[in-house]
């Protein structure tokens, strides 16, 4: 199993397949007896189970020795509560760069954790060799424009995603961190 990064507030713990395929399913409490963590019905919004989750596991099935470039769940360090989800899209070979995303639930939005994730991802990438660390962001999304920014992300370009559209294409190179 892949290493869990710690930070001051949270562990970035390892998202089980199968905890994504019932999560997928619809099934929160299967999910739950996989992770051993209560999980809040967030993770069964439409988005993540259509979009974000069925990618995951696809990567994972097909690189089942690079889990730790996939996908993790946030949890706060004083009270093991599950707050969102983070990670690399997948590891850089498969998906081309290393390219990190997160996610925090609603109730515990503001209060700083999305830029703790992103800066852990972000020092774990470097120090597995890659030189930069992507990020892309939707030009109307403030609130993560903020966070890549304030983790030290410079804009390097724009691309169109099939799902997204539009993105702002962040970078960090090894000597900005």
């Amino acid at each position: 199993m892949m290493p869990t990064l710690r930070t001051a507030r949270l562990e970035l713990v390892h998202l089980d397949p199968d905890a994504i395929r019932h999560l997928i399913a619809g099934d929160l409490a299967a999910a739950e007896r996989v992770t051993g963590l209560p999980l809040p019905a967030e993770f069964l919004n439409e988005d993540d189970r259509t979009g974000v989750l069925p990618v995951q596991l696809k990567r994972m099935e097909a690189s089942p020795d690079q889990l730790d470039w996939t996908m993790r769940l946030m949890v706060t360090r004083s009270d093991h509560e599950v707050i969102g989800h983070c990670g690399f899209h997948g590891p850089p070979q498969d998906v081309g760069r290393a390219e990190i995303g997160y996610t925090v639930f609603e109730p515990y939005r503001g209060r700083g954790y999305a830029k703790e994730a992103a800066r852990a991802l972000v020092e774990w990438g470097l120090a597995q060799g890659q030189s930069e660390v992507y990020a892309a962001v939707s030009p109307g999304n403030a609130p993560s424009l903020a966070v890549v920014r304030a983790v030290g992300f410079e804009q390097v370009g724009v691309q169109e995603d099939e799902v997204d559209g539009t993105e702002l294409v962040f970078a960090i190179r090894r000597a900005s961190v």
